[in-house]
């Protein structure tokens, strides 16, 4: 269906699109959500649940353990989906790597009431990650994406003057649709791989001085692989033998987890400098614009606080979100007079700013991927 942009001849709604114009022409980071893949190919969450649940990738006795996981979720709200039930058996990991490591004599957990060991576990755990990755890694267009890190890259209007600098995004997907998108647009990036088809990591490609932007995967990738004893991962060719030995050991990390992977490289590096990213210093301004992202990860939204509250007003946040008008955190935050002038919020039924608020009885659906793109190519 074609963007109905009616809307805009209002001339509040307007000035919320104009608004908007300034505030990307400042330096700007990018926080990405699976909503933000959807119009790729790829599924969202709930979506992504229910291929995993029916893989053929998951053993009777992982089932066994993810379905009654779910079931221990009935009544979530926002709905529970498959990052919640692996952030749970990593949490039950952690209980049992303890024990076995103080050669405990019961190193078992009890899950609806029967008793699995530290390698059920972990073999649950690898099959939901070979099951994730089956559900995504599927050709896709990058079309949009590409036109999407090509406006950003550039004034929304001719004539325009930006200075943006190098952008970086905050990618919670495992695909690699904006790194993807970036290499095609001919954006000089850094992942913290360094190599090309293959490579290692190395997080000072971040600190190369003529880049474009850089990309932090904040729940790791498909594209990335543990090799034991190191923990830091490797991009190994699809075409090589043992990219298919290592498949197991995909390194992607649900929103909550406590375990190993938050204390080490390369989550402990990449949250580090998503800090750094959302706290801008020395009086310079910063602003993040957030599409696609449904505020499901409590430790991201921590950070996002964090960052507002710290960077005296020197960080703007700029959300499109689907709801029709600011639910959860965002609601938090809006209603907070200390911080919601920093706050911009793009709904599917209005706009919300401090005292700005501006209603519209129908959906404006600016908050799709698309038709965001569409406004920020100046098309609108």
């Amino acid at each position: 269906m074609a963007f109905d942009t009616t809307v805009f001849e209002q001339k509040e709604f307007r000035a919320a699109l104009n608004k908007l114009e300034e505030l990307l022409s400042h330096s700007k980071a990018v926080l990405l959500g699976a909503g933000a893949s959807h119009c790729a190919g790829l599924p969202l969450t709930n979506q992504l649940t229910d291929k995993a649940l029916q893989s053929d990738k998951l053993s009777d006795k992982s089932k066994q353990i993810l379905n009654a996981i779910q079931a221990s979720f009935t009544g979530a709200k926002p709905a529970s989906h498959i990052e919640d039930y692996l952030s749970e058996l990593v949490d039950w990991l952690a209980i049992t790597t303890r024990r076995v490591n103080r050669i405990v004599d019961s190193c078992q957990v009890t899950i609806a009431g029967i008793d699995y060991n530290n390698e059920e576990l972990l073999t649950a755990i690898d099959e939901i990650k070979l099951a994730i990755f089956e559900v995504i890694n599927i050709e896709v267009d990058s079309e949009i994406h590409e036109r999407f890190v090509q406006a950003l890259h550039r004034p929304m209007r001719p004539g325009k003057v930006s200075s943006s600098g190098c952008i970086d995004y905050l990618v919670m997907n495992y695909d690699t649709l904006i790194e993807d998108s970036l290499a095609l647009s001919k954006l000089r990036y850094a992942d913290g791989l360094e190599g090309g088809v293959s490579g290692w990591w190395n997080p000072t490609t971040f600190e190369q001085g003529n880049l474009d932007a850089r990309v932090f995967k904040l729940h790791g990738s498909i594209n990335w692989a543990e090799h034991p004893p190191s923990t830091t991962p490797l991009r190994i060719a699809p075409h090589l033998k043992r990219k298919q030995q290592q498949a197991a050991k995909i390194m992607i990390w649900p929103a909550s987890t406590k375990y190993r992977e938050t204390q080490l490289d390369p989550y402990a590096n990449l949250m580090h400098r998503a800090r750094s990213s959302l706290n801008p210093q020395g009086g310079s301004q910063r602003v993040l614009l957030i599409t696609g992202y449904s505020f499901g990860d409590a430790h991201i939204n921590l950070e996002i606080e964090r960052g507002l509250r710290s960077s005296n007003g020197n960080l703007t946040v700029i959300v499109f979100t689907s709801d029709a008008e600011p639910n959860g955190i965002l609601q938090t935050w809006y209603e907070n007079p200390s911080i919601n002038e920093q706050i911009l919020i793009f709904a599917d039924k209005g706009f919300f700013h401090a005292e700005n608020k501006q209603l519209s009885e129908n959906s404006i659906e600016w908050w799709k991927f698309e038709n965001l793109t569409q406004i920020l190519e100046g098309g609108i």
